[in-house]
């Protein structure tokens, strides 16, 4: 059982699941982990209606699918991934956080995926992942202070993020180095800043 979902047995690592399932989890506070639950549980804690619930749900699964459908057009495999919702102050469910970035999602690359699972080996990946099993090598677990990260594991990343965003959007990267101000407050539609 995981999150209120029971998983079919016999399940290998990095095998795909039968069909999506929803993992919520709570919001930890700084420097605490975040805590996956199942829905009875994240609604007896009192923190969002069942219907509240439901719409983001809805939301995720949405998202969630058309994601797919989007990196399987690009030869990819979205995994997984982690969505952040909010409620406006009129009371609408919305997204609060990014869709589908290396940050939030795992992807593998989908012609080398049946090959390295049936040789039990880790699919092919750009994520995140990276960073963290560099910071791993140096011994760091995610408590404390971050070690100093050399400027070619800086480097490796952003021409990881980079091509991750050529593949996922399918069109090349161009970096605007334009003040950023102007553009986000266009971008919210709030006016200039």
């Amino acid at each position: 059982m995981f999150c209120g979902h029971e998983l079919p047995d016999g399940l290998r690592k990095h095998e795909k699941l039968p069909e999506p399932i929803l993992t919520p989890s709570t919001k930890a506070e700084k420097g605490n982990h975040d805590i996956s639950v199942s829905r009875e549980e994240i609604l007896a804690m009192g923190r969002i209606s069942a219907e509240d619930f439901d719409e983001a749900a809805r939301y995720a699964m949405a998202l969630f699918s058309h994601g797919q459908k989007v990196c399987a057009e690009r030869g990819l495999i979205l995994v997984d991934t982690k969505y952040e919702f909010g409620k406006t102050q009129d009371g609408k469910i919305v997204v609060i956080d990014e869709i589908h970035t290396p940050d939030s999602s795992r992807f593998w690359y989908a012609d080398s995926y049946p090959q390295r699972f049936d040789a039990g080996e880790d699919p092919e990946s750009f994520d995140k992942e990276y960073v963290r099993r560099w910071l791993a090598g140096q011994g760091f677990k995610g408590d404390g202070p971050v070690p100093p990260i050399p400027d070619d594991v800086k480097v490796e990343a952003s021409r990881r993020y980079i091509q991750a965003c050529d593949e996922i959007r399918g069109t090349a990267f161009v970096p605007d180095q334009s003040d950023p101000l102007p553009r986000i407050a266009k971008n919210l539609g709030i006016g200039e800043t």
